[in-house]
């Protein structure tokens, strides 16, 4: 069972930055989406705002396109700042939610690292394995996941972590009704291998 997609609205001014850097790599409609695990039909609704892309999605997106989660968000200040706060300006919302997924910046956006902070919710992604070069760091703060590397499977209590090799086919779930909460940092590389996606491509990253 993939994410739900999130309505129209949540992330507004994405699907313009979505076409442009599709078409600043030089890539059709049809190539983007192959590398991305999507049907070209599905993406172009995304970069039209007639669907939305859940976090996998956008890790994905961003993976395909060689930038970052922050840069297709439109989090891109022009200076960076070493420091981010724990709560957002007056008046600035709180997170984005998209697909039942809510995170929030908890890095600097435009690095090689990507930090976010993240909930999870109950079952999400329990059926999608994903491949991709990199690596994944996450640390649970609440709430109880579920990490399947390759053949192994990983239940983690708040206070646990994981680090592993993106190229490790994986998929994560929260096994609570709450949902969990977790600080996840991923590296996107560019690479020969980026569209490497188990089952041909057919599991949406």
């Amino acid at each position: 069972m993939n994410p739900p997609e999130a309505v129209a609205d949540e992330l507004p001014g994405i699907a313009p930055r979505l076409r442009d850097l599709r078409r600043s790599r030089g890539l059709t409609l049809e190539t983007a989406a192959g590398r991305a695990g999507l049907s070209p039909a599905h993406l172009s609704r995304l970069e039209t705002g007639r669907r939305q892309p859940s976090l996998p999605m956008l890790l994905g997106l961003a993976r395909v396109y060689g930038t970052t989660v922050s840069e297709l968000l439109g989090e891109m200040p022009t200076d960076r700042d070493a420091i981010v706060r724990g709560g957002p300006p007056e008046g600035a919302p709180r997170g984005t939610e998209a697909g039942g997924w809510l995170y929030r910046q908890a890095g600097g956006p435009g690095r090689a690292m990507q930090a976010l902070r993240v909930r999870v919710p109950y079952g999400a992604e329990d059926d999608l394995v994903r491949v991709h070069p990199g690596e994944e760091w996450l640390y649970v703060l609440d709430g109880r996941l579920r990490v399947v590397l390759g053949e192994t499977v990983h239940d983690l209590e708040p206070g646990d972590s994981a680090h592993f090799d993106s190229l490790t086919p994986h998929r994560i779930a929260a096994l609570d009704a709450d949902g969990a909460r977790l600080l996840f940092v991923h590296t996107l590389l560019q690479s020969p291998a980026a569209e490497l996606c188990l089952g041909g491509g057919t599991h949406r990253l």
